[in-house]
Formats: C-alpha cells, structure tokens, sequence
C-alpha cells in the first residue's frame, strides 16, 4: 500500500472518506441524485434561481454572442464589455462606488487578504471562517490573530495585542456552518477605534438577509464603513463568480494586486449573462429574499416541535451530532427517506463538531419542509439521542508557523485518533 492509498485507508477509518454523489438535470428544490429523487436541502441555490427560465435563456444567448470562453485573464485579453455590465449592476446593487468580478469567491478571498495586509501588517480573522478566509491569510505575508467566534472583547484584546499593526479584520457575514450573523456594528466600531480596514465575506448574506437581499452588511446599516464586501455569484444568484465591492481607489488597487484577477481566467461568459439576469429577477422580485426567510423559520419551528433547538439566524440551520459517523449515519438515513441533507464533518468542523447542515431555499414550499422536519429530527434521535452542544469552531491559527501549515487539521486529528 503506498502512501495515498494509506492516507484513504486512513480517511475512511477516522469516518472522513467522501465521494462524489450525481445530480442528473437541473438543480431546484427536488432533484434526481444516484437516480433517486430527493428533497434537497442543502444546496446554496438559496433564491432557487439556478434554474430559472430567465437565468437559462440569458446564458444560452451569451454562449451564441460571446462564446464560452473569455480567452485570457482579465488583465490580458480576457476583459469583455459583458464583465463590465455585470459590475455596474453588482456596484449599483449594493450602492458601492466599485466593484471587481473575480473567477470566484474562493478566488477574491485568497487575493484580496495578501493584497491588503503585507509583511509586519496584522489581520484579525474570525475563528468559523470560511476555509477561503484561513488560506487567505496563510498566503498573506502578515501575521494572522485568531479571535474568538464572534468575541467582541477577544477581537478587542488582539487589536491592543497588535499594538498598530492591525491592518485588517476579515469576517464572515452569515456564516456558512453555524447560519449565525456576525456583530458587525460592533466590528466596525472597534475597526474605528483602532485604526483597522474591515473585509467582509458575504457569500451567504447576499439574497438572504437585508434591504432587497444586499446580504448582511446593509442589513446593519455599515454599507458606508466597510471597505470590502466579498461575495458569490454561485449561490442566491444561481451562477458561478465572484465579485469584490469597495471604493474607487481600492478597486484599481485590486486590479494591480490581486494575483488571481491576473494570473487565471476572466469568467465564462454565459456565467455572467446567468448572474446578470438572476441579478434582475432579485431586484424585481424582493419577496423571494422574504419568502427563504419564511422558510427557513418554518423549519426551526418545526424542529423545534420535535425538541431540537438550533441557533440558526438565517436559512442555514446546523444540527450537531457529535460525531462524523453519527452525521453520516444519519444523511444515510434520511436519504433512504427521500431527503438529501449532508453531514458536514472534520476538517470542515473541528473534531467533536459534526452536523447535518440544513440550507433551505425560497422555492422550497412549507407542506414539504414541515414533515421533512420532522424526519430530520427523527434521524439524528435514532443516530444520537443525546447530541453535544454545538463545539466553537477554533482553527486557532494563531502564529504564521501554524497559518502555514494546511496539514494541521489531519494531523491533529491523527493525533486525537
């Protein structure tokens, strides 16, 4: 056996071992999985605008117009009047002066930190960030402070700790494990106080929380005091992308600076068309925000029926079960049932912090969450009928010996093992 297959072997012992499962057709509410058909509740196509009729035939027309492919990067010949529409529309939508389309969301986080925060600099990162987020800051040549997840007075602390070199405090919106919603009046104010840039990854805020779905940042009204607000076009807006929204002078800067803007493809155009036109069914349509957020209550109040009780703010509702085969256990379960709803494991939580994560989406109706509620509630009672509280989520990636070293999580859980 040689030192991959030993690494599997080992992945499949610890209850690790993933694979790859099949989604024939479109993705909405009810699709087709290993040729079954399933309520799925754990998709990011949050607005159910994935497979909208709109969305379908704007890209189909940009394939014909534009072709596939941007040819290039960005900053070769891969910049087409179609990118520049889509961040007009982005900026005016979040009322921003700019904004910056990135391959990703992935991609933007993994550029804008190192842009932002260089050598002798200090970035103060949540601890359930986004894994993007962490390997932002592992390439970033600045030192990284862990603080607390959302610990108002720990994130003091490492700004006094920092002693002027905070640089930039970076920041989930909603978080995309636990679906809670990050202080960030709080944030800001700190940021004020101490000197400090404030970033904001709102992949999961944007189409589901605020004023006509601007995400979580214009739901607490700092749209004016955040200096960046990074977000999808993969998940309420249906597509694939990126986008980063900040002022005038921070956009060029990006366009300097950021190494995945330069040295990877400018995104497909069909890509673009999509999210331009789910862009407009937001706007046009607002109730589709208000109706996700009916929904996902409707489901924590079903759950609550069943005595579980989760610390969901938005339509992303964590279930803890403890372990990693326990979430499995009970994912299996619940597609026997007809009911696809994944078990998040290590190393996407800490060891002990395993769960099913539910995401509902707008199109999803009421009559088909309430029972599947209760389904849920019956499976993680029958896989662990007694689930530990909800672990705090703490990569502690407190020194650049550790930010460096992608491999801690697993060896830390060899260890545990």
């Amino acid at each position: 056996m040689n030192e991959i297959e030993e690494r599997l072997e080992e992945l499949r012992e610890l209850g690790l071992y993933r694979k790859l499962r099949m989604v024939s057709g479109p993705q909405g509410p009810r699709v087709l999985l290993d040729g079954k058909p399933v309520l799925l509740l754990c998709s990011s196509n949050s607005l159910g605008l994935a497979d909208h009729p709109r969305v379908r035939k704007a890209a189909a027309e940009a394939a014909m117009r534009y072709g596939i492919g941007a040819g290039g990067s960005r900053l070769l010949s891969g910049n087409m009047t179609i990118h520049r529409r889509l961040e007009e529309q982005i900026a005016e939508f979040h009322a921003s002066p700019a904004c910056v389309l990135f391959g990703s969301g992935y991609l933007a986080n993994t550029s804008v930190i190192p842009a932002l925060a260089d050598e002798g600099d200090v970035v103060l990162s949540d601890a359930h960030n986004h894994a993007s987020t962490v390997d932002g800051c592992r390439l970033a040549r600045a030192e990284t402070f862990v603080y607390d997840h959302c610990d108002m007075e720990h994130l003091e602390w490492l700004l006094q700790e920092a002693d002027g070199r905070a640089s930039l405090i970076v920041t989930d919106g909603v978080f995309g494990t636990d679906g809670d919603v990050a202080p960030l009046v709080d944030i800001v104010e700190l940021a004020h106080r101490y000197d400090a840039r404030v970033m904001v990854d709102d992949a999961h805020g944007v189409g589901a929380l605020g004023p006509g779905g601007r995400g979580s940042v214009a739901d607490a009204g700092v749209e004016d005091e955040v200096d960046v607000v990074v977000g999808t076009l993969g998940k309420a807006l249906g597509s694939y992308g990126g986008y980063v929204c900040c002022d005038r002078t921070m956009a060029k800067y990006l366009v300097n600076t950021a190494r995945a803007l330069a040295f990877s493809a400018a995104l497909s155009p069909p890509a673009v068309a999509g999210a331009l036109a789910a862009l407009e069914i937001l706007r046009a349509h607002p109730e589709r925000v208000h109706k996700l957020q009916r929904n996902a209550r409707a489901v924590v109040e079903a759950l609550a029926d069943e005595g579980i009780e989760t610390s969901s703010d938005t339509h992303i509702v964590p279930i803890p079960t403890g372990s990693g085969e326990a979430a499995l256990s009970a994912s299996e379960r619940l597609l026997e049932r007809g009911i696809f709803a994944q078990a998040i494991r290590p190393p996407a939580v800490p060891d002990g912090g395993a769960r099913l994560r539910i995401a509902v989406m707008a199109s999803h109706s009421a009559s088909e969450l309430t029972p599947a509620a209760r389904e849920i509630a019956r499976a993680v009672a029958a896989v662990a009928p007694a689930p530990a509280p909800q672990p705090v989520l703490d990569f502690d990636f407190a020194t650049p010996a550790e930010v460096d070293s992608p491999r801690r999580v697993f060896d830390h859980l060899r260890e545990a093992a």
